[in-house]
This record gives C-alpha cells, structure tokens and sequence, in this order.
C-alpha cells in the first residue's frame, strides 16, 4: 500500500511561511495567505464560467483553492501540470467552509523529490542488515 505525505513517519517538505491546512480557522477572513499541498482534485464545471476548483492536501488536511480565471490564465501550466503547488490568495469563509482565492500560483513539484528521498532513506533503514556484536 502506497505511503501518503500524511503518514506520520514521512518527513513533509514543507515550504517556508506556508499555513497548515488544520490551521486555515486561525486568520480572519479576508487575510492574505499561502497554503501548499499535493493537488488531488481540479474541477473546471461547465456551469463555472471559467472558474477552476482544485483540492489540495497536506499533511494536517485538505485546502479548497478556487481559481478565477484571470488567475488560471496567468498560471495555467501550474494549474494543469503541477501536483504538489504554493497557493497564494484571500482567505474565504462561506457557510462553514473554508476557500482560498487564489492570487498566485506557483508548481513546487521537484519538492516532491525530497520526500522520496527521506521516504527512501526510512526504507533502507527498515531492512538494513543485523550486526551481529558478539
């Protein structure tokens, strides 16, 4: 069974000043803020106008990031080719839930390199060889 970035024993490789998504009640409303998380879900409904949703995860939870698409045109390759992002954008509450309006969006995906590093580093560990000391 394949390993998440949520598993508690893989090292996340958090950008720096990025808000945890178990954090996004603190701000108030309106603040502006930067999130980051693999991207789990884009949804572009015909009846949006234009607008892009995308889900993404970190390792304390999910960030709903909604895209105008003036926004998607300045940074649709990261939009549509980016699996791990950094969203910046205003904070939106509505009906108990929780959006960020994104204003810039940028494809930290070779990030995720990282991550298979340390993941690969905790797996040798795992199965390294037994020393017999006596």
């Amino acid at each position: 069974m394949p390993q998440y970035p949520s598993h508690r024993t893989t090292s996340w490789p958090r950008p720096p000043a990025c808000l945890v998504a178990g954090r996004l009640q603190e701000p108030p409303e309106n603040a502006r803020i930067t999130v980051a998380g693999l991207v789990i879900l884009r949804q572009r409904p015909g009846t949006a106008k234009g607008v892009i949703f995308l889900t993404l995860e970190d390792e304390t939870g999910v960030v709903n990031v909604i895209v105008w698409r003036k926004i998607y045109e300045a940074f649709r390759r990261a939009v549509i080719a980016g699996r791990l992002l950094r969203v910046t954008g205003r904070l939106q509450r509505a009906h108990s839930v929780t959006h960020v309006i994104a204003e810039q969006i940028e494809d930290i995906s070779p990030m995720l390199d990282l991550l298979l590093t340390e993941q690969g580093r905790q797996e040798e560990d795992a199965f390294a060889p037994l020393v017999d000391l006596g």
